[in-house]
C-alpha cells in the first residue's frame, strides 16, 4: 500500500497569535486577515484533489477548515487529539509578560520546555503523544491518499518532533514556527512500517488554481 501524503495547515489569524500571545485551548476567533487566509485555503483546496480534511475542535480551527472541506466537497471531520496545547497561566499573555514576573520558571521552560512547562500548562510530553497518534489516524482515513488537517503552531512542531524522532526539548529551538498561510507535507507509510518523512515545511501556500497549485515539479503540495 502507499503511503498516505498529510498535509499541514495552521488555522488563520487571529488577533492574539498576531499580538503574540498564547491562545493555546482558549476560544479566539479569526480576525479580518485569518478569515481572508481561511478563504484563500479554500481556493487551494478545491483543485487539491484531496481525499479527507480533518482538524482541531478549537473554533479557530473549525473556522479555518470548514471553507476548505466545503471546497473539497468533503465533510469535515474534527479530532480532539489535534486540539492545541494548553497553556495554563501563559494562556492569553505573552512570554515576556510571564518572564518578568517569573524569571527563574520562564528561564527552566526556555531552556527544556518539555520538562518545564508554562505553570499551570499541559503536560507537553503527553500532548505530543496524543498528536502524533491524530495524525496516524488522520492517515488512516485515506491509505495512499491526501488528507489535510487544519490544526495550530505548538502542537504541530510536537507531533513532529515526536514523529520525526526530534528530542522534544528541542521543540521551540528546532522549528521555531508554524506559520500562517503556509502548508507542511508530511509521507506517512502504512501501519506495518510507520515511517514519516517530512517532504516541506512552511511552503507558501499556492494561489487557488489547478494550473498555480503546484510548488515544484513533482511536489506532492498541488
Amino acid at each position: 500500500m502507499d503511503a498516505t501524503t498529510l498535509i499541514l495547515s495552521r488555522h488563520g489569524r487571529t488577533e492574539w497569535s498576531a499580538d503574540g500571545r498564547y491562545a493555546g485551548s482558549s476560544e479566539i476567533e479569526l480576525d479580518a486577515r485569518g478569515r481572508e487566509q481561511a478563504a484563500r485555503l479554500a481556493r487551494w483546496a478545491a483543485g487539491a484533489r484531496l481525499d479527507a480534511v480533518v482538524c482541531s475542535p478549537l473554533a479557530r480551527a473549525v473556522a479555518t477548515a470548514e471553507p476548505a472541506a466545503r471546497a473539497a466537497g468533503l465533510p469535515l471531520q474534527r479530532d480532539e487529539r489535534l486540539r492545541e496545547l494548553h497553556f495554563g497561566a501563559a494562556e492569553g499573555r505573552r512570554l515576556g509578560e510571564l518572564r518578568a514576573e517569573q524569571p527563574e520558571t520562564i528561564a527552566a521552560f526556555e531552556a527544556d520546555p518539555a520538562a518545564n512547562p508554562l505553570p499551570e500548562g499541559e503536560d507537553p510530553i503527553a500532548a505530543a503523544a496524543r498528536a502524533a497518534a491524530g495524525l496516524r489516524a488522520a492517515a488512516a482515513l485515506a491509505p495512499g491518499g491526501r488528507v489535510l488537517v487544519v490544526w495550530h503552531n505548538t502542537i504541530t512542531r510536537l507531533a513532529l518532533c515526536a514523529l520525526l524522532g526530534i528530542p522534544l526539548r528541542d521543540y521551540r529551538r528546532a522549528l521555531p514556527l508554524i506559520e500562517h498561510e503556509a502548508l507542511a507535507e508530511l509521507r506517512v507509510a502504512p501501519e506495518d512500517d510507520g515511517a514519516v518523512a517530512l517532504l516541506r515545511l512552511n511552503a507558501p501556500l499556492p494561489e487557488g488554481t489547478v494550473e498555480a497549485a503546484n510548488v515544484a515539479p513533482g511536489s506532492g503540495i498541488r
